[in-house]
């Protein structure tokens, strides 16, 4: 039943298209000019102390009504938000300053379509994720993108060596967390028997030792893994429902870039607009990844809808799948009540259109998820489920990032 409901999901932009007036909508992938990001100078910082605490819910930041007061950001707010730290491996760091050539600046500010009525927490009403736990969803494609981050967060592959995710799983807009020093993606694959035996007793191998001494969390990931092996051998039973959790392994990040915009944005705070960063693999995964896309207004989705996957922690070891419509957005926001719990933060948000003159239908990323935020309006706090979008400018930087040039990203 549930792989039913899977392919049916997988159809629901076509069978939205013979809906009333929808048939008449351009459900399309527009291709648009990207703005230039032109590198001007890269100097070093400090090394930062990396004593953080990841915090996966944030409080006090700019939400509906801020952003509806927000002023338009001038050429040279771009070009201070989007200049962005570097921070390698190693612990060493470097902000590189950037120019931004052929931006448009949208007169219209930072307006948003609707107000939502109030609502509850992460999960909204009755729970509508789905747990990923056939090997044929979970180790294809689109659900075999997702990642999991060593600091707790999602992520997804953008490239064959570059992951997105959220900029707070990594900084809290003072200092890196903990743990980022040495962070590490995990990909997703099936747990198995496997041919080798290890001997009780035997040493740890070096690649353990090391996960240990940077990474806790990683350790015990991969220590269960091996330890479900051993048991699968000895009990010598037919791999069961077990057998479908998918285990990870890890890969070193080789260096991390994020946004100035997210340490200080034009509002004086923490800004959402720009909570995303990539993380550049130290080997490339070798597996498929999901293509960027601009995102496009509410209007221009089937059904409003948007999906993503990511690890949530209240499902531990399952990959979790929702989908759900935008209630709200804003010119960098969506705001909706996609069910949702800490762990899925920095989740990529996708959906499928058509591409130009074909009448093949492809998924792209258009967000990042951000995660459950209290927000301020009218003096009240009020809770939202909120993503970044992905605008020509954040494509153009993201795009920088994975080439190291602009020559690839004059089109999205």
């Amino acid at each position: 039943m549930e792989h039913m409901l899977l392919l049916f999901i997988f159809f629901i932009p076509i069978l939205g298209l013979s809906n009333g007036t929808e048939t008449e909508q351009d459900f399309t992938w527009h291709l648009k000019k990207i703005p230039q990001i032109v590198r001007e100078r890269t100097f070093s910082l400090d090394s930062p102390k990396f004593e953080a605490k990841t915090k996966l819910e944030l409080n006090s930041v700019c939400g509906i009504e801020c952003q509806r007061k927000l002023p338009v950001p001038s050429l040279s707010d771009l070009k201070n938000l989007l200049s962005y730290e570097t921070v390698f491996e190693n612990g060493t760091r470097t902000l590189t300053e950037v120019n931004v050539l052929g931006a448009v600046l949208d007169p219209a500010g930072n307006t948003t379509t609707r107000r939502p009525s109030r609502k509850k927490r992460q999960i909204y009403g009755t729970d509508s994720r789905f747990s990923i736990y056939d090997k044929r969803f979970m180790t294809n494609f689109p659900f075999n993108t997702a990642v999991k981050i060593s600091t707790g967060c999602s992520g997804i592959l953008i490239s064959p060596k570059h992951v997105l995710t959220a900029a707070h799983c990594l900084h809290n807009g003072k200092d890196y967390v903990k743990g980022s020093k040495r962070l590490r993606v995990g990909l997703m694959k099936m747990k198995s028997r496997g041919n080798g035996r290890k001997h009780k007793g035997a040493k740890r191998s070096r690649r353990e030792i090391s996960a240990a001494k940077e990474d806790p969390k990683a350790a015990t990931e991969l220590r269960q893994s091996k330890g479900d092996g051993r048991k699968q051998r000895r009990s010598g039973r037919k791999q069961g429902t077990s057998d479908g959790m998918p285990s990870f392994q890890w890969t070193r990040v080789k260096s991390t870039h994020i946004p100035k915009g997210w340490f200080k944005g034009v509002s004086g705070d923490i800004a959402l607009d720009y909570d995303y960063a990539v993380l550049e693999l130290k080997r490339p995964h070798k597996r498929k990844y999901m293509d960027l896309g601009i995102s496009p207004t509410i209007k221009m989705m089937p059904g409003s809808m948007i999906h993503f996957s990511g690890f949530d922690n209240d499902r531990s070891g399952q990959l979790v799948y929702r989908f759900c419509s935008i209630s709200d957005e804003s010119n960098d926001l969506f705001y909706q009540y996609c069910d949702a719990e800490p762990g899925s933060t920095g989740s990529g948000i996708y959906l499928r259109l058509k591409e130009p003159n074909k009448k093949k239908w492809k998924r792209k990323i258009i967000a990042v998820y951000s995660g459950h935020q209290w927000v301020d309006i009218n003096g009240e706090q009020q809770d939202y489920n909120v993503a970044v979008r992905i605008t020509p400018l954040k494509y153009a930087q993201i795009c920088f990032w994975i080439h190291g040039n602009d020559e690839n990203c004059t089109q999205g």
